[in-house]
C-alpha cells in the first residue's frame, strides 16, 4: 500500500524557515517524480514544486522560487521542501504527491494527507 506521510509544519513567523518532510513507503521512491503541493484557506490547489526521480531536475512556482528548495534521499524514501523568508501568503496545507512515472510529465496518482504551515507574527 502506497503512503505518504507528511510532518514539519507548524507556526512560523515571517522571514523565518521550516523544513517539511515526506515519508514514503509501499513504493520505491527511487522510481518516481515527486511533488509538493499546498492549499491556502478559501484557494485551489498550487503546485509548489517538482522533482524528478534522480533528483536531478526541479521546478518551482514563480511564488516561492529563490525562498524554496525541494530535494529527495531516496536511499531514505524521504522528500523534503526547504522554505526560508516565509511570507504570511505561504500559509497552507502542503501535501506531498507521487507522480506516476520519473517525470511530472504525467499525472499524480498518490498524495498525503499534508502538513499545516501557519505563517504569522
Amino acid at each position: 500500500e502506497v503512503q505518504l506521510v507528511e510532518s514539519g509544519g507548524g507556526l512560523v513567523q515571517p522571514g523565518g524557515s521550516l523544513r517539511l518532510s515526506c515519508a514514503a513507503s509501499g513504493f520505491t521512491l527511487s522510481g518516481y517524480a515527486m511533488s509538493w503541493v499546498r492549499q491556502a484557506p478559501g484557494k485551489g490547489l498550487e503546485q509548489v514544486s517538482v522533482i524528478h526521480s534522480s533528483g536531478g531536475s526541479t521546478r518551482y512556482a514563480d511564488s516561492v522560487k529563490g525562498r524554496f528548495a525541494i530535494s529527495r534521499d531516496n536511499a531514505k524514501n524521504t522528500l523534503y521542501l526547504q522554505m526560508n523568508n516565509l511570507k504570511p501568503e505561504d500559509t497552507a496545507v502542503y501535501c506531498c504527491a507521487k507522480f506516476d512515472s520519473s517525470t511530472w510529465v504525467y499525472g499524480m496518482d498518490y498524495w498525503g494527507k499534508g502538513t499545516l504551515v501557519t505563517v504569522s507574527s
